[in-house]
């Protein structure tokens, strides 16, 4: 078994060139436009980090959308690295974040396509509530943009 050190700590600018692994071209745009959200305290965009300091997981809690929680959003863990146990430190660090702010809810969607990641939020202790239709813009391999829909199941944990 191999062990890594592992920090936590905020997404800035610079890490963006490192963080392919997320998304698209669009979608590293819009994390460029949520770093400036978070330096106006609306959210926190969270790195996860090797000894190297390069981003190898990231998410953000956005506490605009739902009054009195953190809204976890945007998580992504390098491929070559899932199931290692990232993905849980980040969400327990974003739970932080949540509760550093005086808040004792987290709530989050996953695609209803994407039954994995519900597992691991459910393990978690987060318990579904709801579904919504949720949409944004996504980037093709070509290059065209088309709006995405799709249903997603709402999830909440009360943190203590």
């Amino acid at each position: 078994m191999v062990q890594v050190e592992l920090s936590v700590r905020d997404l800035v600018d610079a890490d963006l060139v490192e963080c392919g692994f997320a998304g698209t071209a669009l979608h590293l745009e819009q994390v460029a436009k949520e770093l400036e959200r978070a330096r106006r305290g609306e959210v926190d965009y969270l790195a996860v980090c090797a000894k190297a300091d390069l981003p190898i997981a990231v998410g953000g809690v956005d506490y605009v959308p739902h009054p009195g929680a953190g809204y976890l959003w945007q998580f992504a863990v390098h491929p070559a690295l899932q199931s290692c146990g990232i993905g849980s430190l980040l969400i327990g660090a974003a739970e932080q974040r949540i509760k550093d702010r005086g808040l004792d809810r987290a709530e989050l969607g996953v695609e209803l396509s994407n039954p994995r990641a519900r597992a691991l939020y459910e393990r978690l202790g987060y318990v579904a509530y709801d579904e919504r239709l949720e949409a944004w813009d996504q980037q093709s391999p070509d290059g065209s943009i088309t709006r995405y829909e799709t249903l997603c199941t709402q999830l909440r944990k009360q943190l203590r």
